[in-house]
């Protein structure tokens, strides 16, 4: 057998492999303001996320943004950092392993690796262990429900400039959003279902999603249409009238206009309208973690409470229950068809 040895490590004859990708966000390695600074220096540099002149916004980063925000970031991860370590890493991992073995049976032949965008494990050394393992067919599946461009377009960005650098690149499959996939909606209809067996049916159910700038809906992002269709076709699965239910936006960051209504802002409102019994989820995140944890389920519930509600109960994100594991293994076998798996 001639053996070719490179950047591919090709061998004539050698078994090629069908590889499932999934990636998320990203975390910081440890809760600590010299992890964060690392991680934000990463994140807030993608050019994708933040659509500032380069050298302009650099100079703001380095200088201010840098110096300050990672210790108070570094605080609140804190609260929730477990024994296992970031909960976005560790509910990540836990989908990751769980739809191998859900899908053991029939893609025998399939290398499941998890990726992050930002932070460990990176996409580059997902990438690698993929090549490593002979994977000829790649199926890149970012976890991301509403395609945008500050998340699903920056994966793809960094996945192709990586492999840009190899001289025998996969066949590639990207799958860029599924926020309509029948499966999905049930799957947050039913934890919402879920909820009400608990709490009962509250007065109304707020849908939050990560905001983006408005500028960025203007330049033709279709991420608040499909977080718009999210939110109706989950009403709809529920048999739920337009009162019953609103659509916010959160975690905004800087000066300038992002979509509304703010999430935060309307919390703080919703008591004196007479709406003190809410249940609240952010189903654009495929697993808990800080923006959830923290931001929606402590700092906005103290918001709430203390504007004058009464009951205030946070719905979890999918992370790795039954109905997620099975709706993720569904879009993989829908979108390798034809391969060899």
């Amino acid at each position: 057998m001639i053996k070719y040895v490179g950047e591919s490590d090709y061998e004539h004859g050698s078994e090629e492999k069908t590889g499932v990708l999934l990636t998320n966000l990203g975390t910081p390695d440890y809760p600590n303001a010299s992890a964060l600074k690392v991680y934000l220096k990463e994140f807030l540099s993608d050019q994708r996320v933040i659509e500032i002149p380069r050298l302009l916004w650099q100079l703001i980063l380095r200088l201010v943004i840098l110096n300050i925000r990672p210790r108070r970031s570094a605080k609140n991860y804190k609260k929730i950092w477990t024994d296992e370590g970031s909960p976005l890493l560790v509910n990540s991992k836990k989908i990751v392993s769980a739809v191998e073995k859900n899908l053991k049976g029939e893609f025998g032949n399939t290398v499941f690796i998890l990726g992050m965008r930002y932070g460990n494990p990176s996409l580059e050394h997902a990438l690698k262990e993929m090549k490593k393992q002979k994977v000829r067919r790649l199926l890149v599946f970012p976890l991301y429900p509403q395609y945008c461009a500050s998340t699903t377009a920056s994966t793809f960005d960094k996945i192709t400039n990586i492999l840009q650098k190899w001289r025998w690149i996969p066949e590639i499959r990207f799958i860029n959003n599924y926020f309509e996939e029948d499966l999905y909606i049930k799957a947050v209809s039913d934890s919402i279902k879920d909820k009400w067996n608990e709490s009962g049916k509250p007065q109304k159910t707020v849908f939050s999603y990560h905001g983006i700038p408005l500028s960025y809906l203007m330049k033709g992002d279709p991420y608040h249409c499909y977080c718009l269709k999210t939110t109706r076709l989950v009403k709809e699965e529920l048999g739920l009238n337009d009162e019953d239910v609103m659509t916010t936006f959160q975690s905004r960051f800087g000066s300038q206009e992002w979509l509304q209504p703010y999430t935060d802002e309307t919390l703080k409102k919703l008591p004196d309208q007479g709406i003190k019994d809410i249940h609240i989820l952010s189903p654009g995140f495929s697993v808990d973690c800080l923006e959830t944890i923290e931001e929606i389920g402590e700092e906005n519930r103290d918001y709430f409470m203390k504007a004058g509600g009464n009951s205030y109960h946070y719905i979890n994100c999918l992370n790795d229950s039954k109905n997620h594991i099975n709706m993720i293994s569904a879009i993989i076998k829908k979108h390798s068809q034809g391969w060899k798996v």
